[in-house]
This record gives C-alpha cells, sequence and structure tokens, in this order.
C-alpha cells in the first residue's frame, strides 16, 4: 500500500472515530459517582442508568453545559449528579477525550433538562447514595 493511501485511510478512520453521534436519541438517565478510583486517565469513575433501557453505562461522563440557565446556576447540581439524585433527560455522544490527547473516544451525556428526583430503586447503580 502507498505511503499516500495509508495516510488517507488513518486520516479518514481517525476523523471518523471522532465525531459525535449524529443519530442518537435522547433518554433520560440517572448519572452518578460508581465508586472506581484510578491512577491514570481516562478513569471510569461515574456512571449512568438509561431509564429507557435499563442498561448501566460505565465510563461516561457529563456536559451540562445545554441545561436551561437556572439548572447550571444551582448550587447543589454538582451534588445532586454525584449522588445520583436528579434524572436527566439528554443524548449519548462519542467525544475525542481529552485526557489521552483525543486518542482514545469518550461517552458524553449531553444534559438537556433536569426532569425529577431519582427514585432509590433508580439510585441502587451508585456507590454514594448521600442524603440529596
Amino acid at each position: 500500500m502507498s505511503g499516500l493511501r495509508l495516510a488517507f485511510l488513518l486520516a479518514a478512520a481517525s476523523s471518523i472515530c471522532t465525531l459525535p453521534a449524529l443519530a442518537a436519541t435522547e433518554s433520560s438517565y440517572v448519572y452518578c459517582d460508581n465508586g472506581l478510583r484510578c491512577f491514570k486517565a481516562p478513569c471510569p469513575s461515574n456512571s449512568a442508568l438509561d431509564l429507557a433501557s435499563g442498561t448501566i453505562i460505565k465510563g461516561v461522563t457529563i456536559d451540562t453545559s445545554g441545561l436551561p440557565q437556572q439548572d447550571k446556576a444551582r448550587p447543589d447540581l454538582s451534588d445532586l449528579l454525584f449522588y445520583g439524585s436528579i434524572v436527566i433527560r439528554g443524548r449519548i455522544e462519542s467525544r475525542p477525550d481529552k485526557a489521552t490527547g483525543g486518542i482514545q473516544v469518550q461517552k458524553v451525556i449531553v444534559a438537556k433538562a433536569i426532569e425529577r428526583q431519582a427514585t432509590m430503586k433508580e439510585r441502587n447503580h451508585c456507590s454514594s447514595r448521600g442524603l440529596y
């Protein structure tokens, strides 16, 4: 295989792997800390329960920049997310992981709204189920 063809294929594969999922559908998630701690990135210390499918998504992060301003301004938002106390509406995207310089792809919940308080049953996958 020629060097030019190989370079083109590598560039195409790289751009495909770093694109966000275009057909991602919205769902409801309970996002929280799962208790795992790591010595190197990426660290799967958070997980989310997809309420539509019942699937636990490990190693996911959250992007709250799309939340309405009153939700983003809540002083307890990080605690509510850490403990899995709220149900978030949003979609999952695949994004280049900044910690690895974009070599690995990270799953990110792009939050659009806070729907409601999570039930204790919905929070069962969380290691920290504090008072929030």
